[in-house]
């Protein structure tokens, strides 16, 4: 939406709501701004003898929110009242069962109807299916750790080549999720051997060393499998603290060269038999259908056969080429690395829970990772119990200032939008798409991050300020400037804080305007399903008294309707405007 459209939809608003929401823009942003770089950091250094939370007795619905919060795309009244029904790890099992329905259902119908009218799809036929899911689906865990591991194992629609294979992209995201509730090992090979993978990072087509020449092997994916997708840059232990104190590398350049050549001799699926993987396929001719989607194959006129020596473990050198056996062997080899449980756990504590876990936290989400309880490694079901059920996950200081998380961008809006019913009445989920324009929109979309180190780093320290100070982290910090701030709260009141007259995605604020009379339940109904009943008495305060600003009439039902809905964007917008909000404790 541009400036003039955005300007267009707000002369549609009241003209008291619009002026009095300017009025504060400029105020609350100063706010955010300010407390958002103290908002992220550790949780409790004492808690190593604690043990995950058992099935035990039903959350409360604050309880339940903030557990979905972390585990979902946001919660929503129905899924609170769920889940006080049940217990967190019930709920988590029950999850795990759930049926996946992959993008690429929605992908092809939309390709079909798009024929007909003789328009191409595009990634905006992935971004209908990911918000339709994000947001309808029940499956709410496998959702949000597929978004979690997107954010590990990146590939992005901001490659223009990828750009241009969106059916393949939609195939990725449907693979992250396939692998979510499986085992780590199988992960790291379908992603390996992913074709848009292959092409985002460079190891698909790509070639033996010929000293004749002066080729040798790219040696991207090498690096990045190393570096961002299994055992990070220096040695850890198993709770993530640095091995021996001090950085010590995991790997050098020696180790990437020798990497590199397993990733030699891969190219697009060309069909089931051997006769099949051509030189002219290899190359990219001759395309077969489902080459976008299906994992890439073995060349092995392509592979290198020279010795590979790489961790520690060397291949010997070989008169016949195996491309197939030397991956198994490499990705073995990252596989039992000692730094992977420790490395992705923490990731991925960060992405659901909280930006600077303790040690402790990490050395039991790793140990999960080592063994599940029954002798098996890499089970991904138990990392993410390990996650979720772990003390401090469910029992921190939340009066501590460091501990929590910022919510970046794309999950304020799933959690608005979840709260808020959103329904499409088309079945399409269109009018949301590309959302990554700091100033009018989110800074941030899904599966568009602008580089293989994602929208943020997950050692992002804001300079200069009091997370700096503490020695914290604040990753999604790395989104956040005074653009996308008011981009972000323009976005909300210009987009969606509307009525909205003609727009595919209908929000229902109907048990919301029936209360709007009275302010204080009108904010304490916010505070649970926005906030998790976390809302200071200080905003509390503020809130309610802004809401009771906007008299309601006692005349003509029209006027009253309108100063009840306008009560409803008041309250909404100060609440998920204020640093209480965006810090997820």
């Amino acid at each position: 939406m541009d400036s003039t459209q955005v300007e267009s939809t707000r002369s549609r608003q009241s003209g008291r709501l619009g002026a009095w929401l300017k009025q504060r823009t400029r105020t609350g942003l100063a706010l955010v701004m300010a407390a958002l770089v103290v908002a992220c950091g550790a949780g409790k250094e004492n808690d190593e003898q604690q043990t995950p939370a058992s099935n035990g007795p039903a959350p409360t619905r604050n309880e339940a929110a903030r557990f979905l919060a972390q585990a979902s795309y946001g919660p929503s009244e129905a899924s609170i009242n769920a889940l006080t029904r049940t217990s967190f790890a019930a709920w988590i099992e029950a999850q795990f069962n759930l049926p996946r329905l992959p993008h690429r259902t929605h992908y092809d119908r939309r390709d079909a109807e798009l024929e007909t009218t003789m328009q191409d799809p595009s990634a905006a036929q992935f971004r209908e299916s990911y918000w339709a899911q994000a947001l309808s689906r029940d499956d709410q865990l496998r959702q949000r750790a597929t978004f979690a591991l997107s954010q590990i194992f990146v590939i992005s629609f901001a490659d223009s080549t990828l750009a241009n294979n969106p059916r393949g992209v939609t195939s990725y995201y449907d693979m992250l999720a396939e692998h979510a509730f499986g085992n780590y090992r199988d992960l790291l090979e379908r992603v390996s051997l992913h074709p848009m993978m292959g092409i985002y990072l460079t190891h698909m087509r790509n070639q033996k060393e010929n000293p004749a020449t002066g080729r040798v092997p790219d040696e991207n994916y090498a690096r990045e499998i190393m570096q961002l997708f299994s055992i990070g840059l220096y040695e850890l232990n198993n709770d993530g603290t640095l091995r021996g104190g001090t950085e010590t590398e995991t790997y050098t350049h020696a180790d990437i060269q020798g990497l590199a050549k397993v990733f030699t001799g891969y190219s697009w699926y060309a069909g089931p038999n051997l006769a099949d993987r051509t030189t002219r396929r290899f190359g990219g001719a001759d395309a077969q259908p489902d080459r976008d989607w299906q994992p890439m194959q073995a060349y092995n006129a392509f592979h290198s056969t020279s010795e590979k020596r790489f961790l520690g473990r060397t291949i010997p050198a070989s008169t016949t080429a195996d491309a197939d056996a030397d991956l198994r062997i490499a990705l073995d080899t990252i596989f039992n690395h000692p730094n992977v449980g420790p490395f992705i756990g923490k990731l991925l504590i960060q992405r659901m829970v909280t930006s600077n876990p303790s040690p402790a936290y990490v050395g039991r989400v790793a140990s999960a990772f080592n063994n599940n309880g029954r002798g098996v490694r890499g089970d991904m079901k138990a990392v993410w119990r390990a996650i979720l059920l772990d003390p401090e996950a469910r029992n921190p200081d939340l009066a501590n200032p460091h501990y929590g998380k910022i919510r970046e961008p794309l999950l304020r809006l799933s959690h608005f939008l979840r709260v808020f019913k959103a329904t499409s009445t088309t079945g399409n989920w269109t009018g949301i798409d590309n959302t990554d324009d700091p100033a009018s929109r989110l800074s941030q979309t899904a599966m568009r991050s602008p580089s293989v180190f994602n929208f943020y780093r997950p050692g992002f320290t804001p300079p200069n300020s009091a997370a700096a100070t503490a020695g914290l982290v604040a990753p999604e910090l790395q989104l956040a400037n005074e653009v996308s701030v008011a981009g972000y709260l323009n976005y909300l009141r210009g987009t969606w804080l509307t009525t909205g007259a003609g727009r595919d995605i209908q929000l229902d604020f109907s048990a919301e305007t029936a209360i709007a009379d009275n302010a204080t339940a009108l904010v304490d109904r916010l505070n649970l399903l926005l906030m998790s009943g976390q809302m200071s008495t200080t905003h509390r305060d503020l809130v309610i008294n802004a809401v009771t600003s906007r008299s309601i009439p006692a005349t003509n039902q029209t006027n009253i309707d309108t100063a009840r809905r306008e009560r409803v964007f008041i309250a909404i917008l100060l609440t998920m405007a204020s640093p209480d909000y965006l810090v997820q404790k």
